[in-house]
């Protein structure tokens, strides 16, 4: 069987910036890949690429044996990927509950019309949503905060609340966007637990891109690199924190050897 996401040959450049060179990645079903690099590396480019909001310059984007190069994000989502973004885009004025049930939105079988005249099978229908985002917001530990705005949420609970929204999406493969961003050290191991968690529950297969390179080292079975839009290195946690090029990479040749892997690995 081949992969679930099949990435060949991508480029895209920006006016004359070639953001990302020629990358081949590719993910298996039910893996946690990480990707990583240091800042300007690419990384965000290619979540974009992957999930419509770029187009492709060239190269192809196979997901689940379905060509979805140059598709809309709404395409994107309908074949059964889901994003978060590192930028935490929720409605605030809604409640918690509110945005994980706007996640479910490409779920809903019924139509606009029937939802005006509140026919009893679409009241029940909405019930059986609301208990089964409920299921989500306890999975993720906010089901206390379900009628609160969701302005009043810490950024954790933030972060938290953007993976049970793409989890309400009931994807196949989750593209997490530095999940753990501007958390605590106890909330990096919470959030790190629940995506474990999450992807055994939902059998999920996971990309993360991460600044926090403990949360990819211990979370993921492979891990891929960027440096300057070119992928130069991938492997499992072990190859990549003693990858000479990784280490360059990061923090170029200033210190020595085993104290910049000391610093990859914490």
């Amino acid at each position: 069987m081949g992969p679930m996401l099949e990435v060949k040959g991508l480029n895209k450049s920006f006016g004359g910036l070639r953001a990302i060179r020629d990358v081949d990645f590719a993910v298996r079903e039910g893996e946690i890949r990480g990707l990583i690099g240091p800042n300007g590396s690419g990384k965000s480019t290619f979540f974009n690429l992957l999930s419509g909001v770029y187009a492709v310059d060239s190269g192809t984007v196979v997901f689940d044996g379905r060509d979805l190069t140059n598709s809309e994000p709404h395409e994107v989502a309908a074949a059964g990927i889901a994003r978060t973004f590192q930028l935490l885009r929720m409605f605030t004025e809604m409640t918690v509950l509110e945005n994980v049930m706007i996640g479910y939105h490409n779920h809903v079988k019924y139509g606009a019309l029937a939802g005006v005249f509140g026919f009893g099978r679409v009241a029940s229908e909405e019930k059986i949503i609301r208990d089964e985002m409920m299921e989500v917001l306890a999975f993720i530990g906010l089901e206390d905060f379900a009628s609160i705005p969701a302005s009043e949420l810490s950024i954790g609970q933030r972060r938290l609340l953007a993976l049970g929204r793409a989890m309400a999406m009931k994807p196949k493969l989750l593209l997490l966007d530095e999940p753990a961003a501007g958390l605590s050290p106890v909330n990096v191991d919470n959030i790190m637990l629940i995506i474990l968690r999450m992807k055994e529950k939902f059998n999920l297969t996971v990309v993360i891109v991460e600044h926090i390179l403990k949360v990819v080292m211990e979370t993921c079975d492979r891990i891929s690199v960027l440096d300057h839009g070119v992928k130069i290195a991938e492997g499992v946690p072990s190859e990549i924190r003693d990858d000479e090029a990784v280490v360059e990479a990061y923090l170029g040749r200033e210190m020595d050897d085993e104290e910049v892997k000391r610093a990859i690995s914490a």
